[in-house]
């Protein structure tokens, strides 16, 4: 007979940042009262941060383009190539968004959208280095692992050559977009067109040997089981412990729940987003137990709200991500939550903290600096 295992133990463990198998930390998930929990993901919070500042980022998020061909269960934002609806982002509007952007103090754009069949390496290539040209200190933060297996098959070529081109262009880091849930049998139900779990671990392996700056992410709350959300973690964790001494891996961990509002997967198949507060509070806290040698966990006030958002604070997380000047997709499932700059720093003291205005590799933006 398997041995039970004691909850006691395992949080003694993950207060010396020892990893956590995908078991013991559902033991801890499942068993610990919400404050035992949060408790735990706070002490580990101040070991690797201890001073009181969480922090947050200015940039915007656009979308090359609305034509994908994933076809995800939960997205209403992508059309057909055929469609009325469908677009490509002009120059024009870039420039016209990077400004507004710039005018509020940002100078990162998260650059995502869909797979579009035509769009091949050298269109980014040119977007970049004309992104660039114009505008050489803005950062881009572009696409994602399903985009760079998108191009790679289209240009018969390797994860490197890809992201060598891309970055040589002007990509400064990779977003962990597109990771949802890690397991192919989810994957299968939700987004069965796009890369797969060794695909999408396989790109931020490759980006990691280069050095280039990554985050990791999960849309939880739809078709996993618990296990598969531990399943999860661990292989984003794993691959981080794999990284070459001194390159910079996965800067930060975000999870946020699935937004259900209109979706194939709600409308289709009858899945529903039942996430709670207090269930969202959990995972945070549970993300900081099992990824300790991913340095931050941010909160998704976008998809939970303000208050839950603060309560994450004292939870493990340790940054509140972006105002998020634009936002396409999530919101047209139901995400609707918005600040300012002014207002993202209330809400950070109001929580008790002293809010830190940070880029994408996490050093601070000084005031008056272009952030």
């Amino acid at each position: 007979m398997k041995q039970e295992m004691d909850p006691e133990k395992i949080a003694e463990k993950a207060l010396h940042r020892e990893f956590l198998t995908p078991e013991e930390g559902q033991v801890l998930f499942e068993r610990l009262s919400l404050t035992e929990l949060m408790l735990i993901g706070y002490e580990i919070r101040k070991s690797l941060h201890p001073g009181n500042q969480v922090t947050w980022i200015i940039d915007r998020n656009v979308n090359i383009t609305n034509v994908c061909l994933s076809g995800c269960k939960f997205c209403n934002f992508y059309r057909g190539k055929n469609s009325r609806e469908s677009y490509i982002t002009t120059i024009d509007a870039y420039c016209t968004k990077i400004e507004e952007m710039q005018r509020l103090g940002g100078r990162q754009l998260l650059l995502q959208g869909g797979m579009h069949p035509d769009l091949g390496i050298a269109f980014y290539e040119t977007l970049f280095s004309e992104l660039k040209s114009r505008y050489p200190e803005l950062r881009l933060h572009a696409l994602g692992p399903p985009e760079v297996v998108h191009l790679a098959k289209l240009e018969k070529c390797s994860y490197h050559d890809v992201l060598t081109r891309l970055t040589a262009a002007g990509m400064d880091s990779l977003p962990g977009a597109g990771a949802e849930i890690l397991s192919d049998r989810v994957r299968n139900i939700v987004s069965p067109r796009k890369c797969t779990t060794g695909e999408w671990l396989g790109v931020m392996k490759v980006a990691h040997e280069m050095n280039l700056t990554t985050s990791a992410t999960m849309m939880f709350g739809h078709a996993e089981t618990l296990r598969e959300r531990f399943q999860h973690l661990t292989a984003i964790r794993d691959l981080q412990a794999q990284k070459p001494s001194g390159s910079k891996g996965f800067l930060n961990f975000v999870p946020w729940p699935f937004q259900d509002q209109n979706t194939t997967l709600r409308n289709k198949l009858g899945i529903q987003s039942r996430v709670t507060a207090e269930e969202y509070i959990r995972m945070i806290a549970i993300s900081r137990i099992m990824l300790p040698n991913i340095p931050h966990i941010q909160a998704s006030w976008l998809t939970v709200g303000k208050p839950a958002a603060q309560l994450c604070l004292h939870a493990g997380a340790n940054d509140f991500g972006s105002i998020m000047i634009e936002e396409n997709v999530v919101s047209v499932a139901g995400a609707n939550h918005s600040f300012d700059a002014a207002g993202i720093q209330k809400a950070i003291r109001e929580a008790g903290f002293i809010p830190l205005q940070r880029d994408q590799d996490f050093h601070p933006v000084t005031a008056g600096s272009k952030g």
